[in-house]
Protein backbone atom coordinates (compact mmCIF):
# COMPACT_ATOMS: atom_id res chain seq x y z
CA UNK A 1 0.00 0.00 0.00
CA UNK A 2 1.68 3.61 -0.72
CA UNK A 3 1.08 6.33 2.00
CA UNK A 4 0.02 9.80 1.65
CA UNK A 5 2.30 12.30 3.81
CA UNK A 6 1.23 15.71 4.24
CA UNK A 7 4.96 16.53 5.87
CA UNK A 8 7.54 14.55 7.54
CA UNK A 9 10.76 16.18 9.31
CA UNK A 10 13.04 15.95 12.36
CA UNK A 11 12.19 17.91 15.28
CA UNK A 12 12.19 17.98 18.83
CA UNK A 13 9.05 16.22 20.33
CA UNK A 14 6.63 19.55 21.57
CA UNK A 15 3.69 17.86 24.23
CA UNK A 16 2.98 15.05 26.45
CA UNK A 17 4.86 13.02 28.77
CA UNK A 18 7.62 12.61 25.56
CA UNK A 19 7.75 16.53 25.26
CA UNK A 20 11.58 17.04 24.75
CA UNK A 21 12.80 13.98 22.81
CA UNK A 22 14.85 14.32 19.18
CA UNK A 23 12.23 12.98 16.82
CA UNK A 24 10.96 11.91 13.19
CA UNK A 25 8.08 13.96 13.09
CA UNK A 26 5.69 12.30 10.26
CA UNK A 27 2.59 14.16 9.88
CA UNK A 28 -0.10 11.88 7.50
CA UNK A 29 -2.81 13.52 5.68
CA UNK A 30 -6.23 13.22 5.74
CA UNK A 31 -8.96 12.95 8.71
CA UNK A 32 -11.86 10.76 9.78
CA UNK A 33 -13.61 13.60 11.83
CA UNK A 34 -13.04 16.75 9.89
CA UNK A 35 -12.10 17.14 5.98
CA UNK A 36 -9.66 20.04 6.92
CA UNK A 37 -11.26 22.94 5.19
CA UNK A 38 -12.69 25.77 6.89
CA UNK A 39 -16.37 25.93 5.20
CA UNK A 40 -16.92 22.14 7.17
CA UNK A 41 -15.38 22.99 10.45
CA UNK A 42 -18.78 23.96 12.27
CA UNK A 43 -20.49 20.70 11.28
CA UNK A 44 -17.29 18.86 11.87
CA UNK A 45 -16.92 16.24 14.77
CA UNK A 46 -13.48 17.65 15.80
CA UNK A 47 -14.48 21.36 14.83
CA UNK A 48 -11.37 22.66 16.83
CA UNK A 49 -8.67 21.87 15.23
CA UNK A 50 -5.16 23.54 14.70
CA UNK A 51 -3.40 21.45 12.09
CA UNK A 52 -3.03 21.99 8.43
CA UNK A 53 -3.39 18.04 7.25
CA UNK A 54 -4.52 18.57 3.98
CA UNK A 55 -2.60 17.34 0.48
CA UNK A 56 0.85 16.05 0.93
CA UNK A 57 2.70 19.45 -0.07
CA UNK A 58 4.70 20.00 2.90
CA UNK A 59 8.59 19.23 3.90
CA UNK A 60 8.83 15.47 3.14
CA UNK A 61 5.44 15.11 1.96
CA UNK A 62 4.24 13.30 -1.02
CA UNK A 63 2.99 10.41 -1.85
CA UNK A 64 5.43 7.13 -0.52
CA UNK A 65 5.28 4.11 -3.03
CA UNK A 66 5.54 1.55 0.15
CA UNK A 67 6.54 0.94 3.82
CA UNK A 68 10.19 0.61 2.86
CA UNK A 69 10.25 3.79 0.85
CA UNK A 70 8.50 5.70 3.63
CA UNK A 71 10.90 3.68 6.49
CA UNK A 72 14.13 4.24 4.35
CA UNK A 73 13.11 8.46 4.50
CA UNK A 74 12.15 8.50 8.13
CA UNK A 75 15.89 7.03 9.24
CA UNK A 76 17.36 9.16 6.45
CA UNK A 77 16.08 12.20 8.62
CA UNK A 78 16.79 10.32 11.80
CA UNK A 79 20.65 10.39 10.98
CA UNK A 80 21.00 13.62 9.96
CA UNK A 81 23.54 15.51 11.90
CA UNK A 82 23.97 13.03 14.50
CA UNK A 83 27.36 13.13 16.74
CA UNK A 84 27.19 9.90 18.54
CA UNK A 85 25.32 7.62 18.57
CA UNK A 86 22.61 6.80 21.28
CA UNK A 87 19.10 4.98 21.78
CA UNK A 88 17.02 3.97 19.36
CA UNK A 89 15.57 6.16 16.48
CA UNK A 90 11.98 8.00 17.78
CA UNK A 91 9.34 8.66 15.18
CA UNK A 92 6.06 10.15 16.29
CA UNK A 93 3.12 9.54 13.73
CA UNK A 94 0.54 12.01 13.78
CA UNK A 95 -2.13 13.18 11.16
CA UNK A 96 -4.98 14.14 10.77
CA UNK A 97 -5.58 10.46 12.32
CA UNK A 98 -2.70 8.59 11.56
CA UNK A 99 -4.47 5.01 11.79
CA UNK A 100 -5.96 5.82 8.79
CA UNK A 101 -3.22 4.59 7.00
CA UNK A 102 -0.19 3.08 9.44
CA UNK A 103 0.00 -0.81 9.30
CA UNK A 104 1.01 -4.26 9.82
CA UNK A 105 4.29 -3.26 7.42
CA UNK A 106 5.24 -0.28 7.98
CA UNK A 107 5.35 -0.76 11.90
CA UNK A 108 7.69 -3.69 10.82
CA UNK A 109 9.90 -1.64 8.51
CA UNK A 110 10.19 0.52 10.91
CA UNK A 111 11.26 -1.89 13.81
CA UNK A 112 13.58 -3.05 11.06
CA UNK A 113 15.49 0.67 11.19
CA UNK A 114 15.10 0.17 15.10
CA UNK A 115 12.66 2.78 15.35
CA UNK A 116 10.87 2.86 19.14
CA UNK A 117 7.13 4.06 17.88
CA UNK A 118 5.03 6.68 19.05
CA UNK A 119 1.69 7.47 17.79
CA UNK A 120 -0.90 10.61 18.06
CA UNK A 121 -4.59 9.52 17.45
CA UNK A 122 -8.01 11.09 18.14
CA UNK A 123 -8.81 6.93 19.75
CA UNK A 124 -11.64 6.12 16.85
CA UNK A 125 -9.81 3.76 14.86
CA UNK A 126 -8.05 0.86 16.90
CA UNK A 127 -4.12 0.87 16.77
CA UNK A 128 -2.11 -2.03 15.02
CA UNK A 129 -0.05 -4.32 17.23
CA UNK A 130 4.30 -3.13 17.67
CA UNK A 131 3.23 0.53 18.54
CA UNK A 132 5.49 1.35 21.78
CA UNK A 133 3.85 4.60 22.61
CA UNK A 134 0.25 5.32 22.34
CA UNK A 135 -1.48 8.63 22.71
CA UNK A 136 -5.24 9.25 22.43
CA UNK A 137 -6.66 12.77 22.06
CA UNK A 138 -10.56 12.27 22.52
CA UNK A 139 -13.14 14.67 20.60
CA UNK A 140 -16.40 15.14 22.41
CA UNK A 141 -19.12 13.07 20.64
CA UNK A 142 -16.99 10.23 18.96
CA UNK A 143 -17.12 6.91 19.43
CA UNK A 144 -13.71 6.00 21.00
CA UNK A 145 -12.38 2.26 20.61
CA UNK A 146 -8.88 2.49 21.58
CA UNK A 147 -9.61 2.87 25.29
CA UNK A 148 -6.15 1.49 26.35
CA UNK A 149 -2.76 2.95 25.91
CA UNK A 150 0.28 5.04 27.31
CA UNK A 151 -1.01 8.35 27.39
CA UNK A 152 -4.46 10.02 27.42
CA UNK A 153 -4.19 13.76 26.04
CA UNK A 154 -8.07 15.78 27.06
CA UNK A 155 -7.80 19.13 24.95
CA UNK A 156 -9.81 21.30 27.57
CA UNK A 157 -12.11 22.86 27.91
CA UNK A 158 -14.00 20.35 25.81
CA UNK A 159 -17.85 20.13 26.49
CA UNK A 160 -19.20 17.06 26.44
CA UNK A 161 -16.40 15.06 27.85
CA UNK A 162 -17.09 13.22 30.86
CA UNK A 163 -13.23 13.11 32.71
CA UNK A 164 -14.27 10.98 35.22
CA UNK A 165 -15.70 8.29 33.18
CA UNK A 166 -12.60 8.84 30.83
CA UNK A 167 -10.36 8.14 34.14
CA UNK A 168 -11.10 4.12 33.58
CA UNK A 169 -9.80 3.81 30.85
CA UNK A 170 -6.87 2.10 30.30
CA UNK A 171 -3.98 4.70 30.58
CA UNK A 172 -0.67 5.24 32.25
CA UNK A 173 -0.85 8.74 32.26
CA UNK A 174 -3.98 11.55 31.36
CA UNK A 175 -2.74 15.10 30.58
CA UNK A 176 -4.71 17.86 30.20
CA UNK A 177 -3.62 20.25 27.18
CA UNK A 178 -5.11 23.64 26.99
CA UNK A 179 -6.90 24.15 23.30
CA UNK A 180 -5.29 26.47 21.40
CA UNK A 181 -7.33 29.06 19.77
CA UNK A 182 -7.83 33.22 20.61
CA UNK A 183 -9.13 31.70 24.04
CA UNK A 184 -5.94 30.24 24.55
CA UNK A 185 -5.34 32.67 28.17
CA UNK A 186 -8.99 31.29 29.31
CA UNK A 187 -8.39 27.63 28.46
CA UNK A 188 -5.04 27.39 29.68
CA UNK A 189 -6.35 28.73 33.25
CA UNK A 190 -9.18 26.52 32.63
CA UNK A 191 -7.02 23.50 32.72
CA UNK A 192 -4.77 24.56 35.45
CA UNK A 193 -7.77 25.15 37.73
CA UNK A 194 -8.89 20.93 36.03
CA UNK A 195 -5.43 19.53 37.54
CA UNK A 196 -5.57 21.73 40.91
CA UNK A 197 -8.94 19.65 41.66
CA UNK A 198 -7.99 16.37 39.96
CA UNK A 199 -4.83 15.50 40.82
CA UNK A 200 -4.77 12.41 39.05
CA UNK A 201 -4.28 14.42 35.74
CA UNK A 202 -1.43 16.53 35.02
CA UNK A 203 -1.08 19.49 32.64
CA UNK A 204 0.43 19.57 29.26
CA UNK A 205 1.93 22.39 27.25
CA UNK A 206 2.48 22.84 23.30
CA UNK A 207 6.32 23.63 24.20
CA UNK A 208 6.85 23.88 20.39
CA UNK A 209 4.65 26.93 19.86
CA UNK A 210 6.42 28.79 22.89
CA UNK A 211 9.84 27.71 21.42
CA UNK A 212 8.99 28.39 17.78
CA UNK A 213 9.31 24.91 16.84
CA UNK A 214 7.98 22.85 14.37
Amino acid sequence: MSYAVKEMFLTIQGEGLQTGRRAVFLRFAGCNLWTGREQDRETADCTFCDTDFVGMDGEGGGRYADAAALSDQALTLWNDGIDEEGGNPFIVMTGGEPLLQVDGPLIQALKDHRFEIAIETNGTVAAPEGIDWICVSPKAGTDIVQRRGNELKLVWPQPGIDARTIESWDFDHFLVQPMDGPNLADNRAAAIAFVLRHPRWRLSTQTHKLLELR
